[in-house]
């Protein structure tokens, strides 16, 4: 059997117990499906009997009650009641029917005609003389039916109540027959005894089971009551004979059946219980021995035979596999330590190459069962190799071969074989290859004692870095420790070239931090002068700008004066030139507006105030600020009216200053008698989309992707209506800055459409506030936004 088994039997699953054994099961499991289909039967049976009895009893009392009312002397004027003889005489009758246990005749005033009974009721009387009661029903229930003319019995279940008087019975209990099989019910059968008094000229109707109902105009008179009680004693002394008959097969059926599903699982389970102790013992390392085959020709002897086969292989198995169980485990020791080698080396985080070295060796010699270890490597020339490391030698020794080089030369010696062409070597005595080896080499190896050794080649990226060498000591290196070495040397060589990258990124890393710090002290210097250079920009326009309004508001106020006539009357021509200079002024008002506007914008950041506000309302109020403009041009202005439309969350100023841009572009690039209007409509529940649409000139298609950048040149039909290009630049960023977006769609000599859309107030995330900004005193908050 298997030897590492045997340190496991502690560890081996508990045996089941025997209480749990598929025998009890299957006993249980097959008596309980007896027991239930058998109790059902019997349930059933008697059930049906005991309904049967019921239903015969109840059928005999509606009879002799029915024959009873409907006897011709009880029907012609109530002889037979008036009759005491012959009504005694018809009781006498009745009571002599076995199950009848009384029979009562009241009349229609509720006296008492007639009653007897066979019952009598001596429970509670005082010991006296008086002899007992005869058993009788309550008489409610005959007062009830006086007025009452049915045509049917009326059937009441009594029992007998804990003081023994008759009270009618719950019906909830009927089912519970078991219980109710020694308790006696009377059943009351009631009927009133009708008399007809039909006029001569109403006639009777027949119905089709023979029975006569009166007429509509028929008239039906309770005369009487008859009432007789009928006990189903005898119907339950059979019925108890029944059931303890159907008690006495009905267990025998049981017993024999579970007797019989045992001896049948008994005869199952036997030979299984046999074989799962077999398996058992298989199962904790001991040998078996067959079992005996009971039957061929079931499905259990065929198992026994099968499993008899499978232990007989397993043995056989086990021998073989106990041969080579030494030799397996030696492998696998082996080749986990190399894996705990090789991942240590791969995981190692030395990047001292000295150190990991050391490291390297100290672990192989540990692990691998190696006596001395050596590293070589070649020469940064590739012309020398030298003796990095080496460990498990004299310090003499490691101080010898610190200064010892062996050159590298195809002459068929050890080191060619290894640096050279880069093949494992094995060498088992040293003696017979000492022609092989570097002279100082070989007296390093004498000196140390080594008799056999292997070396592999440090390979990595196809580069050979060195060899890696070791031997055992007395024992002589094996074919398995060669490839033992040639595996651990790819990890080791990895490791090398590793450190040696971590050691060559190092010294770049450390120029270009040094280049770093000299580029970014040369790039401070240059942002200072470039934020000198913004700084003399904006004073230089803020500067321009204020000294040329000046003038300019002179010039524009002198020749408003003169067109006016303040100067007095002027000529065509004068009036011409005064008309174009006050044209060239305002259009340089625009340019200077236009750069200032553009030098804040350029400084990437720009005061928002933000409010709910209406672009239909601000397009009516910069329409009406450019009127006059228009009506200057010849140009039709107008605002196309829309529905109520969603407020936007923007800045009024700013908005404004986007419909006069776009307006204004329109005004002035549209020939007199052309037309420029304003369009708003929602484009989806969420966005509000406005259109600035003139009759001009148009711009060619192949201009329409540059016309939103600054000092953008794009030619014109109007060349002299053009301005520093920065008018619908500005537009954008604004209409950016309220998370909208802009864009033209135009034909050259077919006039253009500016559209810009806006998200509606509720689509936007409402900003929080700052509490470090002022506040408004309409509530609105200054919201400083950067794009």
């Amino acid at each position: 059997m298997y030897p590492a088994h045997q340190d496991q039997d502690d560890a081996s699953p508990p045996r089941p117990r025997r209480a749990s054994g598929l025998r009890l099961k299957f006993v249980l499991l097959f008596s309980l499906i007896l027991i239930v289909t058998c109790s059902t039967l019997s349930w059933y049976f008697l059930e049906t009997r005991h309904e049967a009895m019921t239903a015969n009893l109840e059928e005999m009392g509606i009879i002799l009650l029915t024959n009873t009312v409907r006897n011709d002397h009880f029907r012609v004027a109530g002889i037979v009641l008036e009759d005491r003889t012959t009504l005694d005489q018809f009781l006498q009758s009745l009571m002599s029917i076995d199950h009848v246990v009384y029979v009562i005749i009241t009349g229609s005033d509720g006296r008492l005609l007639s009653r007897q009974s066979k019952r009598m009721q001596d429970i509670g009387r005082t010991p006296s003389l008086t002899p007992p009661s005869p058993i009788y029903p309550d008489d409610q229930l005959s007062d009830s039916l006086t007025h009452i003319p049915l045509t049917t019995p009326l059937i009441t279940r009594l029992v007998w109540s804990s003081d023994h008087t008759l009270i009618p019975q719950q019906t909830a209990s009927d089912w519970l027959v078991p219980f109710l099989i020694r308790k006696e019910t009377l059943y009351d059968f009631a009927m009133p005894i009708l008399r007809d008094t039909t006029p001569l000229s109403s006639p009777s109707i027949e119905l089709e089971d023979n029975r006569k109902v009166p007429s509509p105009s028929t008239q039906s008179q309770v005369v009487g009551i008859v009432r007789i009680g009928i006990t189903d004693a005898q119907a339950k002394a059979a019925l108890s004979l029944i059931v303890r008959n159907v008690l006495i097969l009905t267990a025998f059926i049981i017993a024999t059946g579970i007797l019989i599903i045992y001896l049948l699982t008994s005869r199952i389970t036997t030979p299984l219980r046999s074989l799962a102790a077999a398996t058992r013992k298989l199962a904790e390392g001991e040998d078996t021995t067959g079992l005996p085959v009971s039957s061929q020709n079931d499905e259990v002897g065929q198992l026994t035979h099968a499993f008899n086969v499978m232990t007989q292989s397993l043995r056989d198995r086990n021998q073989a596999i106990g041969k080579n169980l030494d030799t397996i485990h030696q492998q696998i020791r082996q080749l986990t330590t190399i894996h705990q080698a090789s991942t240590t080396i791969a995981n190692t985080t030395l990047f001292d190459r000295n150190q990991l070295l050391d490291t390297v060796l100290h672990l192989i010699v540990d692990n691998l069962g190696f006596t001395r270890m050596m590293v070589v490597l070649q020469t940064q020339e590739q012309t020398h190799a030298c003796i990095a490391r080496i460990v498990g030698v004299s310090p003499e020794i490691v101080e010898g071969v610190r200064r010892l080089h062996v050159p590298i030369s195809d002459n068929g010696g050890i080191t060619a074989e290894l640096l050279l062409h880069g093949k494992a070597v094995l060498v088992h005595d040293v003696e017979t290859a000492t022609h092989r080896f570097y002279p100082p080499i070989l007296e390093l190896v004498r000196r140390s004692g080594i008799q056999s050794f292997v070396g592999a080649p440090l390979q990595s990226h196809g580069k050979i870095l060195g060899y890696l060498a070791g031997d055992r000591g007395t024992h002589r290196c094996t074919d398995e420790d060669l490839h033992t070495l040639v595996t651990i040397a790819g990890h080791v060589a990895a490791a090398i070239d590793n450190a040696t990258a971590y050691a060559d990124l190092a010294e770049l890393t450390q120029h270009l931090e040094e280049r770093i710090e000299q580029r970014t002290e040369e790039l401070s210097q240059a942002n200072a002068q470039l934020q000198e250079h913004d700084r003399r920009r904006s004073k230089f326009l803020s500067v321009v700008s204020h000294e040329l309004r000046t003038p300019m508001t002179a010039i524009r106020s002198f020749a408003e004066n003169m067109l006016d006539g303040v100067t007095g009357p002027l000529t065509d021509l004068q009036h011409t030139y005064l008309t174009r200079v006050q044209h060239n002024v305002a259009r340089l008002s625009r340019i200077i507006a236009q750069l200032l506007d553009w030098s804040r914008l350029d400084t990437k950041r720009v005061d928002l105030r933000l409010e709910p506000v209406c672009l239909h309302q601000i397009a009516t109020i910069a329409v009406d600020s450019l009127q006059t403009v228009a009506s200057e041009n010849q140009v039709s202005l107008v605002v196309v009216p829309s529905e109520s439309l969603p407020l936007v969350l923007g800045d009024r100023d700013k908005l404004e200053q986007i419909f006069v841009n776009l307006i204004g572009n329109a005004i002035k690039f549209t020939q007199p008698g052309g037309q420029v209007w304003v369009e708003s409509c929602v484009s989806s529940p969420d966005v509000v989309r406005m259109c600035v649409a003139d009759t001009g000139c148009g711009i060619d298609e192949t201009h329409l992707a540059n016309i939103f950048e600054e000092f953008s040149k794009v030619p014109s039909a109007m060349p002299s209506s053009q301005g520093a290009q920065l008018g619908l630049w500005i537009t954008k960023t604004y209409v950016t800055m309220h998370h909208g977006r802009i864009w033209v769609e135009s034909q050259p000599g077919a006039g253009s459409h500016f559209y810009f859309a806006l998200p509606t107030r509720e689509s936007l995330d409402q900003p929080q506030p700052n509490p470090n900004e002022p506040v408004s005193a309409d509530g609105t908050q200054h919201w400083h936004m950067s794009f």
